[in-house]
């Protein structure tokens, strides 16, 4: 997607932007409001994630401006203001999501992605599926039972919670950060190589006894689940 991003803060606004490059989308930066303004104006964009608290013209401003003129582009707010009038304030102003800081990266990618699977009229992400499919590999969620050619592969249960993440994203790429984040629940930390140790085991086990990798490393960027 092509993603307009009003963010001023020094640190996050590259962080937030970096992250979503890393996972294939388009991102504009922008730390003033009237500037992403003009150019969501005269710009086709997919997702429009706006600041709450800029400097000047803020996001809720830019919203209302953009939906006077009849733009429908979805529109999700980053914003420390947590209390229940400010929600409702956003929502009112035409937005379709509101998430508050601090926030894992991971939550604000999923919100991404449910926020361009309903502009393009998609079917929902297969959260609610018991079993994952990848070719000869399959996991079941219920009976935690993981089979590949038919044979049956034994997982820890960290291995499986991987696996599970890696299966429900094929063919993007997984930074270290996201896998932190959502299969130990840490923040960053540049010291620990629990994903290293983590992913060079779940390879020895669904991807060394088999012809065809599934696994694969980018180099200084993070994984990718499939051919």
């Amino acid at each position: 997607m092509r993603i307009l991003l009003l963010e001023d803060d020094k640190q996050l606004g590259p962080w937030i932007a970096g992250g979503l490059r890393e996972e294939g989308h388009t991102v504009d930066h922008f730390t003033d409001g009237k500037d992403a303004l003009m150019a969501a104006m005269g710009t086709e964009y997919e997702l429009l994630i706006l600041d709450r608290m800029v400097p000047g013209l803020d996001g809720l401003a830019v919203l209302k401006s953009l939906r006077a003129s009849k733009d429908t582009t979805p529109a999700l707010f980053l914003t420390a203001l947590a209390e229940v009038d400010a929600r409702v304030e956003g929502f009112e102003a035409g937005g379709d999501d509101y998430l508050t800081k601090p926030f894992a990266f991971v939550e604000l990618s999923a919100r991404v992605n449910a926020l361009g699977r309903r502009r393009e009229g998609a079917e929902p992400s297969a959260a609610a599926q018991t079993v994952l499919r990848f070719g000869d590999l399959s996991l079941d969620l219920l009976s935690r039972r993981c089979e590949r050619q038919g044979q049956t592969i034994e997982l820890m249960a960290k291995e499986f919670k991987l696996l599970e993440y890696f299966m429900r994203r094929p063919g993007r790429l997984v930074t270290r950060t996201m896998l932190l984040e959502q299969v130990w629940d840490m923040s960053f930390d540049p010291t620990t190589s629990v994903v290293e140790t983590h992913i060079s085991r779940l390879r020895a086990k669904i991807d060394k006894p088999f012809e065809e990798a599934l696994l694969r490393t980018r180099r200084g960027e993070g994984y990718v689940f499939g051919r």
